[in-house]
Parts: C-alpha cells; sequence; structure tokens
C-alpha cells in the first residue's frame, strides 16, 4: 500500500481544454482508497507522485487557451480525472468538460462533497427501470444499505425526490439522520432483520443501491422483486462474474457492478438542487490539508457519517 505523504511540488499549468483551480474543498471517495491500495493498478496511478482527491471545489485561477466558459475568479465544481489526481492539494487542474459554475447558495464544503457520491447515487437511480423524478407512474420499492454514508445519503434524498418507497439500513447511531433525509424505513444493519436486509413492510425490492459490503447475492436474492436489480457501487471481482452469469442465463434478477463515467450535465443537475435546497451533503468532519492524514485515516476506518472534507 502507498503511504500518504507531504511534499512540495510545482503548481501544475492547465493545458489547453484545462482550467487550473485554487483548491477551497475537496471530499475523499471509497475510489481513493481502492487507487492506494492498488486495486485498480495499472489504470491507476498512472505515474508519481499520485495526489489523490477527485472531487474539488475551488476558485478557477488560470485557463487554458482553449476554454470558452470559465474565467479567473468563478466558483466551481469539478471531477479531477488526471493522470497525477489532485484534490488533496492547493491547486489542481481541471478538464473544462467536467467542470461547473458553482452558485453563490452552495458552499465550497457543499460542492466538494458532491461529484463522485452524488453522481453514483444518481446514476444507480437512472438505471433502475420506472425511475422518475417527476414522481408518475407506479411507486418503486428501493433498498439503500449503508445509507448513512457518503454515497447512500444522496441516494436516500435523491430517491424520495422520485417515485420512490426507500427502506434504508444504517448503524443504530445513524437511525434518526436517515429519518431525517427521507427514508420511510430504516433497519439498524445489526438487528436480525437488517442482517437479512428485510423490509419491516414485508416489501420486495424494485432496485437496491448497495452501499454496504459484506452481503452475499443469496441475501439479496429473497428480498427482490421479480425483475430487481441490485447496483454494487464498489464492485469486487467476484460481483462481475456474477454478473455475467447472470447474463449468459437471462436472471430477470441481477447483481449488476456499477461503472460510473461522471458528465458534466448530470453534476450540473445535481448541484442545482443543492442550490434549491433539494439535496443536502452530510458532512462528517472536516479536516486542514496539512492533517490529511487524519481524514483519510478516518476513510479507511469505513465508519463516517456522510462526507469527509479536506480544505486547503
Amino acid at each position: 500500500m502507498y503511504l500518504l505523504q507531504h511534499v512540495e511540488l510545482q503548481v501544475p499549468s492547465p493545458k489547453q481544454d484545462e482550467v487550473l483551480l485554487k483548491m477551497e474543498a475537496t471530499s475523499i471517495n471509497p475510489f481513493d482508497l481502492r487507487i492506494q491500495k492498488g486495486i485498480v493498478w495499472p489504470f491507476l496511478p498512472r505515474k508519481f507522485p499520485h495526489i489523490p482527491g477527485i472531487d474539488a471545489a475551488g476558485e478557477v485561477f488560470e485557463v487554458g487557451s482553449g476554454v470558452k466558459n470559465f474565467k479567473a475568479g468563478d466558483k466551481v465544481v469539478a471531477v479531477l480525472f488526471n493522470i497525477c489526481g489532485g484534490g488533496l492539494a492547493e491547486f489542481a487542474v481541471a478538464k473544462e468538460n467536467l467542470t461547473v459554475s458553482r452558485p453563490p447558495e452552495v458552499t465550497a464544503f457543499q460542492g466538494a462533497a458532491l461529484p463522485i457520491a452524488g453522481l453514483a447515487a444518481h446514476e444507480c437511480l437512472l438505471r433502475t427501470p420506472g425511475f422518475n423524478y417527476e414522481k408518475t407512474g407506479q411507486q418503486l420499492n428501493l433498498l439503500i444499505t449503508a445509507a448513512s454514508g457518503g454515497v447512500g445519503q444522496y441516494a436516500v434524498q435523491l430517491a424520495k425526490l422520485g417515485n420512490a418507497h426507500v427502506t434504508a439500513t444504517c448503524g443504530a447511531r445513524n437511525l434518526d439522520l436517515v429519518k431525517s433525509l427521507g427514508a420511510d424505513e430504516v433497519i439498524d444493519y445489526k438487528t436480525p432483520d437488517g442482517a437479512a436486509l428485510k423490509s419491516p413492510s414485508g416489501r420486495k425490492y424494485d432496485a437496491v443501491i448497495h452501499c454496504a459490503t459484506g452481503f452475499p447475492w443469496s441475501t439479496f436474492k429473497p428480498n427482490l422483486s421479480t425483475n430487481g436489480k441490485v447496483f454494487d457501487i464498489t464492485p469486487t471481482p467476484s460481483v462481475f462474474m456474477t454478473y455475467a452469469l447472470q447474463k449468459l442465463t437471462f436472471s430477470k434478477k441481477q447483481l449488476v457492478p456499477l461503472l460510473m463515467t461522471p458528465k458534466k450535465e448530470k453534476l450540473d443537475f445535481l448541484l442545482n438542487f443543492v442550490k434549491e435546497g433539494k439535496i443536502k451533503a452530510v458532512i462528517d468532519s472536516i479536516h486542514p490539508l496539512s492533517k490529511a492524514e487524519e481524514a483519510w485515516a478516518k476513510s479507511i476506518d469505513g465508519h463516517a457519517t456522510g462526507k469527509i472534507i479536506v480544505e486547503p
């Protein structure tokens, strides 16, 4: 496992289609930890030193020669998919096509908490047959595991903006929080019903947004409706194997690994929800960049409530 270290580097220069950001905040995602553990090598990191951090909120400091929609001084939110990373830094470069304007109603912390976690939750809902934000059509039954975590908190709120009844699991200390986010039923995952993922009202789930770990397919299957889907946001190789086997056997119930490509339009869509007060980030803690290793350790621990933020 690669260690997290503080180093001095040159301020990066934006390429033609990039903007240089003076960072105001970033947040840590499970994908950052997967990079550190070498799970996605040799794809990432592709060069060292690698600066972790995909989510970014900041101020445009400089723009590349081909950038048309931003100028120095603009407040923005961005997804940093660069070879070198870099949200855990004072400056970072972002592609123009993954950068959106941040309205004054949205703080840097709220902005930095949103991109990867919010987009993952949104993507699962978009892939759920019959789901819509207009609240039309038949009500769907959704299960969201680890609903007090980074993705789970957004999944609950977004699902309740649409045509969904939400059952959620979390630890006992976060039951009231998850209820306040809008969940219709909340289960302590350490109880027998929580371990079995059973709905207290006996519902079968049309979709599961699976943000936890450690549940085998055999636990999900009896709780799904005829065409129920389980979206695994941190898929392991066994999840891909199960998915492939189910496709080959034309199974109606499926375990689906979430592979997401961030899109500017979708990020802007979610940011507008934040602006309008329809969704919010639950923030676990805020750490200075000088103590980023404390934020990293808290994320590794795996029991954060909401998002862990780091600010320069």
